[in-house]
């Protein structure tokens, strides 16, 4: 009783400051610790003493937590938050991380997701496999559910080309997905694989493909009997088939007016 009266008015106790916000003496304490929240003044008995300015301050910590702001960032906000100008500033930044934190959580599920669905779909655990189809979600490759249908070859292949470069293989494979879209439009368009725009687009496309196999043209024939065999490729294979009505023809066109049969090449090496 002694010690509450010896208390001066406008003041109160570390345990009433955390009755009155909801929190815990300890979060007080560890606050007063790290630099945010500091007791205004001290009572002859040696009693940590708050006053109503370090409520107001303890309701920028607690509103400012909520928000999803580390103890670090509203240390470093605490002395620079007095006008409102400064304080829309804060939340506009803080808005921009929690979106960016969104998009990267929605792909993760997304990628979380398929994963689940490829490894249903699979006879027997294989890490390897699923480490190729996390890397082939990474770079939006559209083609990931093949990968279960690899041998052994094809996924050191796959592995070599795409595992340390993440970046080079996500530009592939939109090149070829852009390949695809044009494709279509110029059969849309009427027009034909022999014309110079059709020329341009074999010639896209066969460099994305050398891309993608590291210029190993046996690798071809095999994706392309996956992709024919696999019983689960969806709308995109159905893509691909629509495109290759065009670009079938302009490749032999490109390589005819080349004078070359790559494929010719490989079987007679």
């Amino acid at each position: 009783m002694d010690q509450h009266r010896a208390i001066p008015p406008g003041y109160m106790t570390v345990g009433q400051l955390a009755k009155k916000m909801n929190t815990t003496v300890r979060t007080l304490q560890y606050y007063d610790k790290q630099g945010l929240l500091s007791p205004s003044a001290e009572s002859g008995g040696g009693r940590r003493l708050y006053t109503d300015k370090d409520v107001i301050q303890l309701h920028q910590i607690q509103s400012l937590k909520f928000l999803g702001f580390s103890l670090d960032d509203i240390k470093n906000r605490l002395v620079a938050l007095e006008t409102p100008a400064q304080v829309a500033e804060a939340l506009a930044g803080q808005a921009e991380l929690i979106r960016t934190q969104i998009t990267s959580l929605s792909q993760a599920l997304g990628a979380i997701e398929a994963l689940e669905s490829e490894v249903l779909a699979m006879d027997s655990v294989d890490f390897r496999k699923y480490a190729a189809i996390i890397v082939s979600l990474q770079i939006k490759n559209e083609y990931y559910g093949l990968i279960k249908h690899f041998d052994d070859e094809t996924l050191e292949q796959f592995t070599n080309r795409f595992s340390g470069n993440q970046d080079g293989a996500a530009a592939i494979t939109q090149a070829i997905n852009a390949v695809l879209d044009k494709a279509i439009q110029f059969q849309k368009d009427g027009l034909q694989p022999e014309s110079e725009d059709g020329q341009k687009l074999a010639k896209e496309f066969w460099d994305a493909i050398l891309e993608v196999t590291g210029g190993d043209t046996s690798l071809i024939p095999m994706l392309a009997e996956l992709v024919e065999n696999a019983d689960d490729n969806g709308n995109w294979k159905k893509k691909q088939d629509i495109a290759n009505c065009f670009i079938e023809p302009a490749l032999g066109a490109y390589f005819d007016a080349l004078g070359i049969n790559p494929f010719e090449q490989e079987e007679t090496t």
